[in-house]
């Protein structure tokens, strides 16, 4: 059966009645998650509900973009970025100031972090001028100092360990193909990296079956498998791991893939050649359904994860899933700042 986010909220409803639909469901969640100051930092801890009730909100949302263009009037929220970025900040650039808010862009190389400052003192500070936090950097420890330390909401725009909001967006797009249902046969192929990871951890929270093809030597890591296994037990979802590339993507409903380097690792030639037979590509897509939906991240590396044969072809969804970005985050800071 398909989860139908189309019951979850009431877009006919009143800008105001809405706002105490999402308080009121929000209080029913906080006696599971014991969070009062909600940030989002890793999707362990939302619940299946908190995360389908995000994505109904991301479904409003993208039908009516003015419907809270005043939600967030005279707040004002940091990006600060310790990465590149061309999605997470423009999304999130748009998304608050669609919402009616302001962002400020923190290039953490021109703040006094670079000089020594601590990220605990850093913290405090921003926490006296700002109403919320996007960070986009490389260690989790640092978004859960930020967490720690402010009282504002943070957010998780990407660490080597995780990438939430990715996530977000991926499970919205799966959405509206209507293909958020148990019988998915969704494949994920190439580099074990923060994608997956949380990818693992959002389709086991909803009880979605998932398939990661990869190479033993670049599976995933320990503790992410582990914490997934136990969701997955709750959920009643299946992990399968495979080494062969032909058989994970066999009768595939979508196949997900990213790039095989990630941002501050060092390029491997070894690493690279060990995932060469991992390549999206028209051969491998023969092995999926015909209709198999093709999905990746981006930025993409083309002729490397991914031919440009298969990323501009009819199958691919690739910039819708960029798209609902910026509709999954509006949705994800409505939900946060909702009072």
């Amino acid at each position: 059966m398909t989860i139908n986010l189309t019951n979850l909220i009431n877009p006919n409803k009143s800008f105001d009645d809405i706002i105490k639909d999402i308080n009121s469901f929000k209080k029913s969640q906080q006696t599971k998650s014991n969070n009062f100051k909600k940030d989002f930092l890793t999707l362990k801890d939302y619940s299946k509900d908190e995360i389908l009730y995000i994505l109904s909100l991301a479904q409003v949302i993208k039908k009516n973009k003015f419907l809270f263009s005043t939600f967030l009037d005279k707040k004002n929220l940091g990006l600060l970025f310790d990465k590149p970025s061309t999605r997470t900040r423009v999304s999130f650039e748009v998304a608050i100031n669609q919402l009616g808010g302001k962002s400020i862009y923190l290039d953490s190389s021109n703040l006094q972090i670079k000089r020594g400052e601590t990220l605990e003192d850093t913290a405090k500070v921003l926490d006296r001028y700002l109403d919320g936090l996007i960070i986009r950097t490389f260690k989790q420890e640092t978004v859960e100092i930020f967490s720690k330390y402010c009282n504002f909401p943070v957010i998780n725009g990407l660490t080597d360990t995780y990438h939430p909001c990715q996530i977000l967006s991926d499970l919205f797009t799966i959405s509206e193909f209507e293909l958020l249902k148990k019988t998915l046969k969704f494949t994920y192929i190439g580099d074990c990296n923060n994608v997956l990871n949380s990818l693992l951890i959002g389709f086991v929270k909803l009880g979605l079956d998932i398939t990661v093809g990869c190479s033993p030597k670049f599976q995933p890591l320990d503790e992410i498998l582990k914490a997934s296994i136990n969701f997955s037990k709750e959920s009643g979802s299946t992990i399968k791991i495979v080494y062969d590339p032909i058989e994970a993507v066999k009768d595939a409903d979508i196949i997900y893939t990213d790039v095989w380097v990630s941002m501050g690792e060092k390029e491997s030639h070894n690493k690279i050649k060990e995932l060469e037979k991992f390549q999206v590509n028209s051969k491998l897509v023969q092995a999926a359904k015909p209709d198999v939906k093709i999905m990746h991240c981006l930025p993409a590396h083309r002729e490397m994860e991914i031919t440009s044969e298969v990323i501009d072809s009819k199958n691919s969804i690739v910039w819708q899933q960029a798209e609902n970005r910026l509709h999954a985050q509006k949705a994800l800071m409505v939900y946060l700042y909702a009072m």
